[in-house]
């Protein structure tokens, strides 16, 4: 076997199709945008460049065929909470079922994470932000939300033979959102809404401005600082919000408010890799006019949500009953959606956990896992502390 650093575009390309080549004849597999991918490793278009470095291997067999790839991370920016030592990042990896193939893998990421003074290393992960390529799929293999890692149940012994450990579990949450809500929330949904200080609405994409810095606000107090979550600015909002506005479906994205202040959101897309999976990766001139006749041509029963905060003062009061229960009475009219999943939540965050397993009828859709390898074997390891 041999493994080769991508450095040409040739190379490039080959480790962009190391993927389908290994996953492709799963049923449940969904070939990601090869866009999304490349963007991750171009330093005009991911500004996690700005704080560190990253690096690509495909690994060839005798015959020199592809059977396997991984990336390797540097930055100074990702730090979980309670780490007592440097620690880098994986992601990106495919692999046959081999063993000895999966160790060159794991060995040269640690090598070269070694040689920048790395002390550990997370995967499989993102050289970005945690919204996407996140865990590894370990239980619900069924086909991936958009931005989602997706992987063969054999990758979870690759990676432990190896030694690597549970740093966190990621779970997600599936309901049918035909019915009704638990009597709970019902009630604590009654009792916000008797105060008429409170009230909530879900985004209109004229005014989109407004709810991208609503969408800051909140953030910013429920979740910079934690888990290496940093503050947003309004140009990233801004950018954000611009990317997501030919995608959003207005009644499915939500705000909360106290005395016109923004207190919590909702957010909820379709899930795009329902009409991805049509496309083949690709997303060029051609295959953007096919996504936007798909999308007008078959509808998409399946939404995902992708963030849900409460700023710290309003948690704990029954907002999220409130504003859960006002989004199902405009969106269960539509008789639009069949399946709703929240996106994973972190075993680390008891408070998210609890609202995401007191929506309904909720259940554990999928779990991952993001996995940590300490380099000296003599030091103690540590699971993510709870927030």
């Amino acid at each position: 076997m041999q493994l080769i650093e991508v450095n040409t575009p040739a190379l490039a390309r080959t480790f962009l199709d190391v993927n389908p080549r290994i996953q492709g004849k799963d049923p449940h597999y969904i070939r990601p945008l090869d866009k999304d991918v490349a963007d991750v490793f171009d330093p005009r278009k991911n500004k996690a460049f700005r704080f560190g470095e990253a690096a690509r291997w495909v690994l060839y067999d005798g015959k020199g065929e592809p059977i396997g790839r991984i990336a390797a991370f540097v930055n100074k920016k990702y730090k979980n909470k309670g780490d007592d030592l440097p620690v880098g990042g994986i992601g990106f990896f495919d692999c046959i079922k081999d063993q000895s193939a999966a160790d060159m893998l794991f060995d040269v990421a640690k090598h070269w994470l070694g040689q920048r003074g790395m002390e550990a290393m997370d995967g499989p992960i993102n050289f970005g932000e945690r919204d996407r390529w996140w865990g590894l799929i370990v239980e619900g293999f069924q086909s991936p939300l958009y931005g989602m890692n997706y992987n063969p149940p054999y990758y979870q012994e690759l990676f432990e033979c190896y030694g690597f450990k549970n740093f966190y579990n990621q779970i997600c949450f599936g309901l049918d959102p035909r019915k009704e809500l638990g009597q709970k929330i019902l009630e604590r949904h009654a009792a916000v809404a008797s105060d008429p200080a409170f009230r909530a609405e879900y985004l209109r994409k004229r005014n989109w401005e407004k709810y991208a810095m609503d969408f800051m606000t909140v953030y910013n107090q429920a979740w910079a600082g934690h888990a290496g979550m940093k503050e947003l600015r309004k140009e990233q909002v801004f950018s954000l919000f611009k990317k997501m506005m030919p995608v959003v479906e207005e009644k499915i994205v939500w705000f909360a408010y106290h005395h016109e202040q923004p207190i919590a959101l909702f957010m909820n897309l379709p899930d795009l890799n329902q009409w991805f999976q049509h496309l083949n990766g690709k997303f060029g001139l051609w295959q953007k006019l096919k996504f936007l006749w798909i999308k007008k041509t078959r509808p998409n029963p399946r939404f995902t949500g992708i963030a849900f905060g409460i700023v710290p003062e309003f948690q704990g009061k029954g907002i999220d009953s409130y504003l859960i229960n006002e989004a199902k009475k405009v969106i269960q009219p539509l008789n639009r959606y069949d399946t709703y999943e929240l996106q994973w939540i972190g075993e680390f965050n008891p408070k998210m956990l609890n609202v995401a397993q007191h929506i309904g009828d909720t259940f554990p859709s999928r779990k991952l896992i993001t996995y940590r390898y300490i380099f000296d074997s003599s030091r103690t390891f540590h699971r993510h502390p709870q927030l």
